[in-house]
């Protein structure tokens, strides 16, 4: 039977050396820098061969998180695969901000928060493990989504409601606090053949502006608001203009706040309204 370090010192001459290592620490169930403690374990031939299946499927460019199955979130394990967009970094930002925005705002407050195109679940969940006492619908359009999302709201015990949904075409009720992360790449964007070739368009394009998606959710949007709420959006780096426009028409009275992620682009937008 071959051992730890022989498996790794085949894997790195197919694909990089990190890789290799977290594709077999997950196959052992082990932190990647805990393999250096059992490179002498011998590995059975089951798990010998899994490694060099998912070796095979890096080689065929797809994405590391969908071969292992997994990604850490906010802290937090999330299943993912190819019927949901992987969750980013950006994507944690948004999540951070919004929850300083809650914690100060609305402080011991039971909170209605609404995810809009959820896909993994990854965003409302977190929400509701960090605010447990608030009630947290996920809405996709895609049930294969939601699959993803129920699946994730189980292993983590978050309870949350599952709904399938043109965004707010079956939802009832007002909300605190709404969130997405919405499509907005536009039609004929550029991005990564490993991006474009296994990640759901569904989830990606947003039209030929990218702003479909969130024309779609501010066009009915004033219904779904309590008195006091939160919006939050991820948006691409280069619609921050345009949507704190039509936030600052859409909005008023609310605090319209624009903010870049850790690479200094624009990256989420805020409408925030409280009572005086």
């Amino acid at each position: 039977m071959a051992t730890v370090e022989e498996l790794i010192i085949n894997g790195k001459k197919k694909v990089h050396s990190t890789h290799a290592k977290m594709l077999l620490a997950d196959l052992l169930n082990l932190n990647p820098l805990e393999l250096l403690l059992h490179l002498d374990l011998e590995v059975t031939p089951e798990v010998e061969q899994h490694y060099y299946e998912q070796i095979q499927k890096l080689i065929n460019q797809e994405p590391l998180q969908y071969v292992i199955g997994n990604v850490n979130f906010y802290g937090n394990t999330f299943i993912v695969n190819n019927k949901v967009l992987i969750p980013r970094f950006e994507t944690e930002e948004l999540v951070e901000n919004t929850l300083h925005f809650i914690e100060y705002y609305f402080p011991q407050k039971d909170l209605k928060i609404i995810d809009l195109g959820t896909g993994s679940g990854c965003i409302g969940i977190t929400l509701k493990k960090k605010l447990p006492t608030s009630q947290v619908t996920l809405v996709d359009i895609s049930q294969d989504a939601l699959t993803v999302a129920l699946e994730n709201a189980k292993q983590l015990e978050a309870g949350v409601t599952c709904l399938e949904s043109d965004f707010w075409e079956k939802v009832p009720g007002k909300y605190h606090v709404i969130i997405s992360n919405p499509p907005y790449l536009k039609q004929d964007e550029e991005i990564e053949n490993i991006v474009a070739q296994n990640e759901p368009h569904l989830a990606l394009y947003a039209g030929k502006d990218g702003l479909s998606c969130y024309k779609k959710i501010l066009s009915e949007i004033k219904d779904h608001l309590e008195e006091e709420y939160l919006v939050a959006f991820e948006i691409g780096f280069d619609q921050g203009n345009v949507l704190k426009t039509m936030f600052q028409e859409l909005f008023t009275g609310a605090l319209i706040t624009l903010k870049k992620d850790l690479q200094g682009r624009d990256r989420m937008i805020f409408a925030l309204k409280i009572k005086a």
